[in-house]
């Protein structure tokens, strides 16, 4: 059987902000390959750079030096406009908050990344209802928000993440605001839809039990990457 191959490569990113006339190094030096199919575990504690490097995957920022390769595309030299249309079409994110817009359903929550491409009206309505039928959702099309559960809500947030069939879904602490039985549900719904749609994960959390789910977990610790013991299967 063929090795998977690699879908996101980090090459020698550094990552710093100015704070004044102070220069605050993030990422040093950085480098990173993930495998197409993986759910990679991204932990360390606040500061280290966890969502900073989250985010040049995602194409929300760019590397002070560096590469960001997502498959055969190197991000990190597009232009604003560029990333824009590429993050439509290749990431689906999931955040802590939820992200839904309160005086929408569920089924225009979902929608609404996929107002950014050009489908039908048809074509939109199949991969919405299909989203949130994979969620488990199918009876809450026409609820808001503010009528769902924080679980549900996070199932809506997943549903909108995968409707546009991404490459790549980034997690940033997607059960940070649940109980741990909703979360425990949301964690077992990543794995069931990473093996049913093989879609290729970065979760990033604080949550050991969270990122015990993942094939590899990988610590930040001083702008650099660490791996630990493989998770458990």
């Amino acid at each position: 059987m063929a090795a998977p191959s690699t879908i996101v490569r980090v090459l020698n990113v550094h990552k710093y902000f100015q704070r004044g006339s102070e220069r605050v190094d993030v990422l040093n030096g950085l480098s990173l390959s993930v495998p197409e199919g993986e759910f990679l575990g991204l932990m360390g504690p606040s500061g280290s750079g966890k969502t900073t490097l989250l985010n040049l995957i995602a194409g929300l920022d760019r590397p002070s030096t560096g590469e960001v390769w997502i498959g055969p595309d190197r991000i990190s030299d597009m232009s604003e406009g560029q990333l824009a249309a590429w993050r439509t079409r290749s990431i689906g994110f999931i955040f802590q908050f939820y992200h839904l817009l309160p005086v929408l359903s569920a089924y225009e929550n979902v929608e609404l990344p996929l107002l950014l491409l050009p489908l039908s009206a048809s074509e939109r309505r199949q991969q919405v209802t299909t989203a949130l039928e994979l969620v488990g959702l199918s009876d809450r099309l026409k609820h808001r928000p503010g009528q769902l559960s924080g679980g549900q809500q996070q199932r809506v947030g997943i549903a909108r993440a995968i409707v546009t069939d991404p490459l790549l879904i980034v997690a940033d602490e997607p059960t940070g605001d649940l109980d741990a039985k909703s979360a425990e549900e949301i964690l077992d719904l990543l794995g069931e839809l990473r093996q049913a749609l093989l879609k290729t994960i970065l979760l990033v959390t604080h949550d050991p039990r969270a990122a015990q789910r993942a094939d590899r977990i990988l610590h930040l610790d001083k702008g650099q990457l660490v791996e630990s013991a493989a998770a458990a299967s």
